[in-house]
């Protein structure tokens, strides 16, 4: 009897703070994939405005929402650096292949991170395409150049961001599941 691939979707966020966005990507990817892990962690092209700690607590918060076991936070494979947060899940997890889960956002970025060439060669790509970041050919031409493998989702995602919730005064697009942690650590400037 042939076995099945173990393929794991791996998504790392900066989750400054979780969203709407994040929460349905993590719901279509459960549907898709029989084990989902997530982290939170610093990305050190942007400015937070909170704590890893926070922002982990938060991630970890929407994912036990979810109540399913093939959905996991696993705050070990947090680094500022992609590659080191793959390499973390081949040890800890032994997939036969990790589809790395990527917003459109930051295609153009991601040829500046560290290590990009073997992240590029270690990695599956899943693009999620977000309004107002095209996916531009030119990019997908480098991934293609650098011999990646690569997958543009059809997912269909809120156009709402973490620097839209903390911009707007009343957190349209923030989890409701959320909004306690946030109150009693006075985060985001929640008022309401």
């Amino acid at each position: 009897m042939k076995s099945k691939k173990r393929i794991i979707a791996l998504f790392g966020t900066s989750a400054d703070p979780p969203t709407s966005g994040h929460k349905k990507i993590i719901q279509e990817l459960s549907k898709k994939y029989k084990l989902v892990i997530t982290y939170a962690s610093d990305n050190p092209s942007k400015k937070h405005t909170e704590n890893l700690f926070f922002r982990s607590l938060l991630l970890e918060k929407l994912i036990c929402d979810f109540d399913r076991q093939h959905i996991i936070f696993d705050k070990y494979l947090s680094s500022p650096w992609a590659i080191t947060s793959i390499k973390r899940c081949k040890v800890k997890y032994s997939p036969d292949q990790i589809d790395f889960i990527i917003g459109s956002d930051l295609i153009s970025e991601m040829f500046k991170w560290k290590n990009i060439n073997q992240i590029i060669n270690e990695v599956r790509l899943i693009i999620i395409p977000r309004e107002g970041y095209p996916i531009e050919e030119r990019n997908l031409l480098k991934i293609k150049e650098k011999n990646g493998n690569f997958e543009v989702s059809d997912l269909k995602i809120p156009k709402i961001s973490s620097s839209m919730i903390r911009e707007n005064s009343e957190h349209f697009g923030l989890p409701q599941s959320l909004t306690s942690i946030i109150k009693t650590h006075n985060l985001y400037d929640l008022k309401n």
